[in-house]
Formats: structure tokens, sequence, C-alpha cells
């Protein structure tokens, strides 16, 4: 949201070039930032942590594009400069102005880097042990293992990987259909 705020509302100098960057960024498939992540996290010897799955993908390239566009339609520049007349700092503009603006696509945005964390099983399944620590999906592909594999098994850990994303959906749920209704009065 930082990020989106920054590259939406504020000057400065190569704002659209690194802006192309970030975007570019967008367009390499994350297959080929598998090793050197990998190495990074060797080097950090967060290998079989679960930090190594959650930290990556904690800021993504698609999160600042979605909250620039957002920031940019949803936050007028009025407000901002009448909290700067006021004498706001910037980070009591972003904490009283942006994160309440922004609070629909941060539950938006949320609720996507949720989903394709919980369904990742390239990475977990690379930096994570089988036995140990593993993943949802991880440990759902290794009920399939075997010469017979029980699907019974396979179903009900489908099923109980499912669980969280609703409860996800329900408590996020709120705050997108809030935003929704919030931008569709008119007056």
């Amino acid at each position: 949201t930082i990020a989106g705020f920054a590259f939406a509302k504020l000057r400065f100098r190569g704002r659209n070039a690194l802006m192309l960057v970030v975007i570019g960024t967008m367009m390499v498939p994350p297959q080929l930032s598998v090793i050197p992540l990998y190495m990074m996290v060797a080097e950090l010897d967060w290998t079989d942590q679960l930090q190594a799955v959650i930290l990556p993908s904690i800021v993504s390239a698609f999160g600042v594009f979605f909250m620039r566009q957002y920031l940019l339609q949803a936050l007028p520049d009025e407000l901002i400069e009448a909290a700067r007349v006021d004498g706001a700092s910037s980070w009591r503009v972003i904490w009283h102005i942006v994160f309440p603006a922004a609070r629909p696509a941060m539950a938006v945005l949320g609720m996507l880097m949720f989903v394709q964390t919980w369904n990742d099983f390239l990475w977990p399944f690379l930096v994570l042990t089988q036995t140990g620590n593993p993943t949802v999906q991880v440990a759902v592909a290794g009920l399939g293992r075997g010469y017979t594999p029980d699907q019974s098994l396979i179903m009900a850990g489908a099923l109980l990987g499912t669980v969280p994303l609703l409860l996800v959906f329900a408590i996020f749920g709120k705050q997108i259909v809030g935003g929704i209704m919030q931008g569709a009065v008119k007056g």
C-alpha cells in the first residue's frame, strides 16, 4: 500500500521508469527466481522454516501495481494537500488518510495474495521438508504417493485445505462489500 501510494501520489525523479521496472518484473516467470531465492534462503539459514515461505511472498509487483491503480482513482489529491496544509507528516497522511481510503483494496489484495500463497506448491516443496514441516498443498500431494493412493484421504485433505480460504473470504468479504457499497453512494 505504501509503495502504491508513492507511485500514485508522490512526485519524484525516475518514478515512471521505476514503475516500468516493477511492471516488467511481473513478466518474468516465477520459476526463474527459484534458484537465487533458494540461495538467499540457504544463506540466511531459513531452509525448512516457515519464514522461507512467508517472507518472499509479502511484497509483490502485482500488489504495488494494484494499489497504485486503486489509489490513483480513490484518493483525491486535494485530501492529501489539505492534510499537508494542516501540518501532517508523510507517515500521518499514510496512516490517517491513505490506509482508511485503501481499506477495500487492501482487503482484496490480502485475499488474492493469501490464495496465491496458500495454493503455491513449487516453492514450499523445494524449501521445506515433506516429512517435518510441509504446507497443506505439499502434504496433500504426499497423500497421493504410493502404489494405490487412498482417494478418500486425498479428498478429505483437499477439503480441509479449503477451509482457511473460506475463513479468509468470510473475514475480508465484509470489507470488500463495504468498499463496493461506499463507492456506489452518489453525492
